[in-house]
């Protein structure tokens, strides 16, 4: 499945419109993804292909100024032992999961549209990457076979990457020439 800039922005746009989401894409330029990630992290990176992500945090009144505002500075060993890998499928639930707060699929009903019209704008989001890509989170709510993640669980958690709000998880995607980042924050 190819996908043009106007029906992934418009699927990104429309999923987490509600959320307070971080979603970029940089340029993979290293081995070790996870510097590209804090590339994207820093905002330190353009889309490579100019497409328009979300940036809800710099819009915030709290926003420090900090080019990685709301994310904590961190080396690339303490980022990369906060995330795992998961398959495409839970990928696709995680990006439903993330478009309102407590990462769950019953965010789902706030919107208009049936399930299938949503999985079909998160398989729009993750086209962009290719076949090939790999999915990883910082999300834990394992399922029962390793790589996946049991959104009908009540009990999960994450390995957080910002010191400034209460709860923040995501899904990052890693392509050969493309890392994306798709990240909501909440506090209570």
């Amino acid at each position: 499945m190819s996908v043009d800039q106007a029906s992934w922005e418009a699927a990104v746009r429309h999923l987490f419109e509600d959320a307070y989401p971080y979603d970029a894409t940089g340029p993979r330029r290293h081995e070790n993804w996870v510097l590209d990630v804090i590339a994207l992290m820093a905002r330190a990176v353009p889309d490579p292909r100019g497409w328009n992500g979300i940036d809800d945090p710099v819009e915030s009144p709290d926003y420090d100024g900090s080019p990685t505002f709301p994310f904590a500075v961190h080396p690339p060993e303490y980022i990369a032992q906060r995330l795992r890998e998961i398959d495409r499928a839970s990928a696709e639930n995680l990006l439903l999961a993330l478009t309102d707060d407590c990462c769950t699929l019953s965010n789902l009903k706030r919107f208009t549209e049936s399930e299938e019209e949503l999985r079909a704008m998160a398989r729009t989001i993750l086209a962009r990457y290719g076949d090939e890509a790999t999915y990883h989170t910082n999300v834990n709510r394992p399922g029962t076979v390793p790589g996946t993640l049991d959104f009908t669980t009540p009990h999960w958690g994450y390995s957080p990457l910002s010191d400034f709000y209460s709860e923040d998880y995501g899904l990052i995607v890693v392509s050969d020439t493309e890392v994306g980042m798709f990240w909501n924050f909440s506090d209570y």
